[in-house]
């Protein structure tokens, strides 16, 4: 345990990065961050976030594109492989904001060399989960799935799931930009899980008799619900969950103006992961 005098100006300046110290009779952590995946929309956002934190310290970020690049505003130089970067910087968390196509073998990477992960990739099948929560389990680790980490989409969530108790006629329209890849999203997926388990399962919706003159019209469907992705330059990620009863509806809509939102979300997780060990799906099981 090493003593320090001074302030928290005085950690930064000697360039503490990890482990327990007192300051001014106060435990401190720093966090030592690694994120994969750092020069797309959400990653270059992690990092901005994380380099403002005062608990947190910024030892690697990971894209395969960045190959002779340096991290905005510091010293730091892009790695271009998750194994050594793995190795070589020793971070406490991985962050990861890459892609539906090579999420596992990443995730595989960090939690066999025992590192918690926050993952805001989505795509992922009951079995991958399955798998991960195995291998997180075995290497003593945490790791966070969260569909949305926007604070607004789990009170949507929360809030959708009270009025289902009164409103069981349910539709989900969920819309993001045109460069994502899966459809529908995670958090539209989620959303629907949580509101079939205050259905109870199946619920009859429509007319049965119901016939798509194209198809796909209707959507995808779950537990009865219908789920519409919209894919549009412009949009960030919005989800309206629309309530229908005799003579009324009601509307539940949260959107995402920028990526600055999901940032609260991704540095609470940063904090909360290393306290859990398996897989934690969804924000709101750390709030």
């Amino acid at each position: 345990m090493l003593q320090i005098p001074g302030n928290l100006r005085y950690l930064k300046a000697v360039g503490i990065t990890s482990g327990f110290y007192f300051y001014n009779k106060e435990m401190f952590s720093v966090t030592r961050i690694l994120v994969n995946g750092a020069l797309g929309r959400m990653g270059s956002e992690v990092v901005r976030t994380v380099l403002k934190q005062s608990d947190m310290k910024l030892v690697a970020a990971v894209d395969i594109m960045a190959k002779d690049k340096t991290v905005e505003g510091t010293d730091l130089i892009f790695d271009t492989d998750l194994d050594s970067a793995l190795r070589n910087t020793k971070p406490d968390i991985v962050v990861d904001f890459t892609r539906p196509d090579v999420v596992m073998k990443n995730l595989r990477t960090i939690l066999n060399a025992g590192v918690c992960a926050v993952v805001g990739t989505t795509g992922f099948s009951q079995s991958d989960m399955a798998e991960l929560d195995d291998l997180a389990k075995k290497n003593n680790s945490g790791i966070l799935i969260a569909p949305n980490f926007a604070l607004g989409a789990i009170l949507m969530m929360k809030v959708a799931c009270e009025a289902a108790k009164y409103f069981p006629q349910i539709e989900i329209i969920e819309l993001h930009h045109d460069q994502k890849l899966d459809a529908p999203s995670g958090t539209a997926i989620l959303t629907a899980k949580k509101l079939a388990e205050v259905r109870g399962g199946f619920v009859a919706q429509g007319n049965p008799a119901e016939e798509e003159k194209l198809e796909g019209a209707r959507g995808a469907e779950y537990e009865g619900m219908h789920i519409h992705s919209v894919r549009l330059p412009g949009f960030v990620a919005s989800q309206e969950i629309i309530f229908g009863s005799a003579g009324e509806t009601l509307k539940i809509r949260n959107d995402s103006i920028n990526r600055e939102c999901y940032m609260p979300g991704v540095m609470l997780g940063c904090r909360k992961i290393a306290e859990r060990k398996g897989l934690v799906y969804g924000l709101d099981q750390l709030l």
